[in-house]
């Protein structure tokens, strides 16, 4: 019985294996025939270069002898040679920009091939699943993200023409962290699948709120998001909303705590750097539980009067109220002033 199930164990292996196999011909756009060398000899491209791409896109390493490349790879260095050669991708930014293509692209990869791999595993045939897949869905997929990264190509466009920076890296806004309160003792309470969902809600919940106010989430680090809008005034309603909803307990949303500064930001390749990052995530770890601060920047920015911050504990200002906090000492901020920001009349 058991070698029987073994037998059948090694053929359902090897039927998927051969599944694979086809998939991976159908992505790359054939089988395999050339060496790294004769990839870089094809293309013009000097072999040390190619593997430094290689390496930056997260590649795995290939032996000299290996055959493990297309057409496909020839056509990617010449395209790769005639960005260089047309200063997109200079020097500068090029080690930078494939790093984050590698990365991101990895990222995407991992998740969709987990997602297939659920579909194809819940058949009674995953095999042939893979490869009716592979060509069924993989085309759409491929449409899809062209799509997306058009549109937010063209979003990113007129949002840089639209700015007073036009050709700067820096630019004045709002940067906000948001954190879940008890993640930890939370986590430790759910399953894994349970876990997943609820941080999946989370960061969809998160998303929504932000784009329906102009603004860009940047990244979800585990329990914590990160965010950016151009006007401090709708940073501070998102960050309120979010508070609120956490503190609601008819609402699925996380309890949460919020920190927002508004400043010069330094923006590249999709992330943003700077003392006013710095100063939202301070801020954040410095939050009560259901609570928003926001530095001087965002206050004076809200309240359009700097003037006036240091002669009310407490006061309002159209839609928002304000209470000065006692200056505190942070990690590279020295005696930082802060306001816990509320809805105006609450």
């Amino acid at each position: 019985m058991d070698a029987a199930a073994d037998h059948a164990d090694h053929a359902d292996h090897a039927d998927l294996s051969e599944a694979l196999d086809v998939v991976e011909r159908y992505l790359l756009g054939d089988a395999p025939t050339l060496t790294r060398a004769e990839v870089c000899e094809q293309a013009g491209v000097p072999l040390e270069v190619a593997e430094e791409l290689w390496r930056r896109l997260g590649f795995p390493h290939q032996a000299d002898d290996a055959v493990a490349f297309t057409p496909a790879d020839v056509r990617a260095l010449e395209y790769t040679r005639d960005l260089m050669e047309l200063g997109v991708l200079s020097a500068e930014h090029q080690a930078a920009l494939v790093r984050t293509w590698g990365r991101s692209y990895a990222r995407l990869a991992e998740w969709q091939t987990r997602l297939l791999t659920d579909v194809a595993l819940q058949s009674p045939d995953p095999a042939r699943q893979v490869a009716d897949l592979a060509s069924e869905v993989l085309p759409r997929v491929e449409a899809l993200q062209s799509y997306v990264w058009r549109r937010h190509l063209a979003s990113a466009g007129n949002r840089l023409l639209a700015g007073d920076s036009a050709g700067s890296d820096t630019a004045p806004m709002a940067v906000v962290f948001v954190d879940i309160v008890g993640f930890t003792s939370r986590s430790k309470e759910l399953d894994e699948a349970g876990l997943v969902r609820w941080v999946e809600y989370f960061e969809d919940e998160c998303s929504g709120l932000v784009v329906d106010h102009g603004g860009r989430v940047i990244k979800n680090i585990g329990d914590e998001v990160l965010f950016v809008i151009d006007h401090a005034e709708a940073a501070a309603d998102v960050a309120l909303t979010m508070t609120a909803r956490g503190s609601d307990a008819d609402d699925d949303f996380p309890a949460v705590r919020a920190g927002l500064a508004y400043g010069d930001v330094v923006l590249r390749l999709g992330d943003v750097f700077g003392p006013t990052v710095n100063i939202a995530s301070r801020l954040t770890s410095l939050a009560r539980p259901g609570s928003v601060l926001v530095d001087r920047g965002a206050h004076d920015e809200l309240t359009d009067d700097p003037d006036d911050h240091d002669d009310h504990d407490d006061h309002e200002h159209g839609d928002f109220a304000f209470r000065r906090m006692r200056r505190t000492s942070v990690k590279g901020y020295a005696r930082l002033q802060a306001w816990v920001l509320r809805r105006a009349g609450s």
